[in-house]
């Protein structure tokens, strides 16, 4: 891997006019140009618009403006984040094509700070799946071994800041997909305390479990686009009507004094690998001056199993308006409701056809309190043992994933092997805490291990001074960004 500039450095370069956003945008699209036709990150690279984009703000400098935080910064998006006039496909075959009549919020607050947008990432159709191989575009690949899986479902904005391509990434994350390729890809990715980002313009998959945060080649980039995309947006029902945590100016606070829960279910089962990068980690906050001891807390074992009810039939409703009349493929039939069935049948993949037919089960008439009703009162169960928790708490720990990237191909046909790649991350969903992911080392073959860092809603200063001592303390190798193989 070779390196390449931070988000940090880039902005800072560019506003003081010692470096122009077209030279570096040309740089990360050269890097686009060598290795990505090998690592298939992007479903559109949206070159013009990018050079558009930086000349404004080379003139901004120019003028004696300041562009803003993020100026001439890459960014690259997933593609289910919209932008005007810019096909938006989710990765699926129903919306090849469609162009939306507006930016997603976190995309214009992106603008408004002067980054400059080089594309739309591949994922998981729909944002269904942990290893980006469900896209109708086809699977993205691990830049740290392209025969392997860089996680899902943001699996195309993880391997994008890997490979070098943009410092910065945006996905979203509904059980896991931020965090988990961000492990297996090692860079920082981010999930916020639900309605603390936009979920305006983000094409919902489960809508009380969606949000938006980053990924980027260090904490201090992934705090910086933090503090860019929170915050309220009267356009978005469930965002939060009060002050968002800033996160960039507590960086160097450390965690004197804070006391860190190794939390023992998420040991269980692991890869002894990972487990111990976890509790090395653990070891570097002690010497950095907190208290460390293991908590337990029970109620996350039955996660996944409230998770793939909840999520599904979210899905099942939320999908359900793509039915061939007022966007995306239509597939012409005799009468309305053949029109509907074919256009379905060709246009959804078979993961997310499998979770919508699990998801208008578990709400069908006779089912819906055996199911979905138990799954609610689950997950009520969950965010109260992580109450209890950090009442002992200022932060959790655990190890991201319980495996190193797997080989292409190796879950696509066993869904529930598939499914427990996110037995770490889906407590925080549906407890919807704030979460990161920190590269920290990497297992025998060279592939990146990530630790977790959980905390408790609102509390993302507290989370990002922990990731900074985690990140101080990583091995040589940890994968924080850059280049390609």
């Amino acid at each position: 891997m070779t390196a390449a500039p931070t988000a940090t450095e880039v902005a800072s370069a560019v506003r003081s006019g010692t470096v122009r956003a077209a030279t570096v945008l040309e740089g990360h699209l050269a890097a686009i140009d060598a290795a990505e036709a090998g690592i298939h990150a992007f479903n559109l690279v949206t070159r013009e618009q990018a050079r558009s984009d930086a000349a404004a703000v080379d003139a901004a400098v120019d003028a004696g403006h300041d562009p803003g935080l993020l100026a001439g910064v890459p960014v690259a998006l997933k593609d289910n984040l919209c932008t005007r006039g810019v096909p938006t496909t989710c990765s699926s075959a129903i919306l090849a094509g469609w162009r939306p009549p507006y930016d997603a919020t976190v995309v214009t607050r992106l603008r408004r700070a002067g980054a400059v947008v080089v594309g739309k990432t591949n994922m998981d159709e729909f944002a269904m799946g942990s290893s980006t191989e469900t896209s109708a575009t086809g699977p993205t690949r691990n830049p740290h071994d392209l025969d392997r899986v860089p996680g899902g479902s943001s699996g195309g904005s993880a391997a994008a800041v890997a490979a070098g391509f943009a410092p910065i990434a945006l996905g979203s994350d509904t059980g896991g997909s931020i965090r988990q390729p961000a492990a297996l890809c090692g860079v920082v990715g981010m999930k916020p305390t639900y309605g603390t980002v936009s979920r305006y313009g983000l094409v919902a998959f489960a809508s009380s479990l969606d949000q938006v945060g980053p990924f980027a080649r260090s904490v201090a980039d992934a705090a910086l686009c933090f503090d860019v995309i929170g915050g309220h947006d009267e356009a978005d029902s469930t965002s939060l009507n009060r002050p968002t945590p800033r996160v960039l100016s507590v960086l160097d606070d450390g965690v004197e004094g804070m006391t860190v829960g190794v939390l023992a279910e998420f040991l269980d089962g692991a890869d002894p690998v990972v487990v111990a990068r976890a509790r090395a980690a653990a070891e570097a906050l002690a010497a950095a001056g907190a208290r460390v001891e293991e908590v337990s807390v029970p109620e996350v074992a039955l996660a996944l199993s409230a998770y793939y009810l909840i999520a599904p039939a979210e899905a099942s409703s939320n999908l359900a308006r793509y039915d061939g009349v007022r966007f995306g493929l239509r597939v012409d039939a005799d009468d309305t409701v053949a029109m509907n069935t074919a256009t379905r049948s060709a246009g959804f993949g078979a993961e997310v056809k499998r979770r919508v037919m699990l998801g208008t089960y578990a709400l069908s008439a006779g089912y819906m309190d055996a199911y979905y009703g138990k799954a609610l009162r689950v997950r009520t169960l969950i965010i109260e043992g992580f109450a209890r928790a950090y009442q002992r708490c200022d932060v959790l720990l655990g190890p991201t994933t319980p495996t190193t990237a797997f080989p292409l191909g190796a879950k696509v046909g066993d869904p529930l092997s598939m499914y427990l790649s996110d037995v770490c991350t889906i407590p925080t969903n549906l407890a919807g805490h704030p979460a990161i992911s920190v590269p920290f080392g990497t297992d025998d073959a060279g592939l990146p291990v990530g630790v977790q860092l959980l905390a408790p809603a609102l509390a993302e200063s507290t989370l990002f001074r922990a990731a900074a001592v985690v990140e101080a303390a990583a091995p040589d190798g940890s994968g924080r960004g850059g280049g390609t193989t």
